[in-house]
């Protein structure tokens, strides 16, 4: 009976009613950490290493397969009269989500599975990565994007054009501003997220919490896409963008192209400044 009491009364100053919240509660009983240096602006050792070379190939074939089986999807939902007989909208932003998903699980050890000019800007300015691996993996990507349209474009062959290439535009009844704050808030989102999931700061503070970065990164995704489908298509990646406009190459296409890569670019940095300056601001034990 003593020994149970002890339990009670240690229980009891453990588990007080009023415990601290916010920065006060996260600032106690943290694991110690250790805030990795900032990332050389040039690196040029990397140019002769292979395993940079190896990051570049694994973004490559990471967005050379999104673009192939998103723009395949939405080019199936195109197909069809009636949208209830193929996967419809809802169906695209699971495509775009789920391959997010299983591609970033698959080469972010190799790459950080960037798959996205917008999130490897966003790394970029938060000192995460070099100017040389980032202007390599926006290369890359591109080049990747470019490639996965156009085995795209040679499957629909003559259907290619008539159903839009999957090229992103304004939708009728929204104006260029309309869609640049549409990529401005939904690239925001990714990159956040993308922050958020892969904090190393953050995994040691909510180290009881399992995280699977990929998961988050990829439900973000799909989120966006439902929200901004009817509005520009949904860009958020810029080599998304290009690649599927080069492929279908109609001046639809490239009328508001630009719109793809400023909005994107401007979201990615609001959410490095925003992580950097607000979120990462918490007090941390540090050593």
């Amino acid at each position: 009976m003593e020994g149970k009491e002890e339990d009670v009364r240690l229980g009891a100053n453990r588990y007080r009613e009023r415990q601290p919240i916010g920065t006060a509660a996260q600032s106690q009983d943290t694991k110690d950490y250790q805030e990795p240096p900032p990332a050389p602006i040039f690196e040029p050792g990397e140019l002769s290493s292979w395993s940079f070379y190896r990051a570049g190939i694994a973004e490559f074939v990471a967005t050379f397969l999104f673009l192939y089986i998103t723009v395949l999807t939405v080019m199936g939902v195109n197909k069809s009269p009636s949208k209830c007989s193929t996967v419809g909208i809802q169906g695209i932003a699971w495509a775009f989500g789920g391959m997010i998903f299983a591609l970033v699980y698959c080469t972010a050890g190799i790459s950080g599975g960037h798959i996205n000019p917008a999130v490897t800007f966003g790394l970029l300015l938060a000192r995460k990565l070099s100017l040389t691996r980032a202007v390599f993996y926006m290369i890359m990507q591109c080049l990747g994007a470019i490639c996965g349209a156009a085995v795209v474009k040679g499957f629909q062959k003559n259907q290619y054009e008539r159903l839009g290439g999957g090229a992103n535009t304004i939708s009728h009844g929204y104006t260029k501003g309309d869609g640049l704050g549409a990529e401005i808030v939904g690239t925001f989102v990714l990159v956040y997220t993308v922050f958020s999931a892969t904090d190393a700061k953050r995994n040691a503070r909510d180290s009881h919490v399992p995280i699977l970065a990929p998961l988050p990164i990829g439900f973000a995704v799909f989120l966006v896409h439902l929200a901004t489908i009817p509005i520009t298509g949904t860009g958020i990646n810029p080599a998304r963008s290009l690649g599927a406009a080069l492929i279908y190459n109609k001046d639809l296409a490239w009328d508001d192209h630009w719109i793809f890569w400023v909005g994107p670019f401007i979201g990615a940095a609001l959410a490095a400044l925003y992580h950097q300056i607000v979120i990462r601001a918490i007090p941390f034990k540090s050593k």
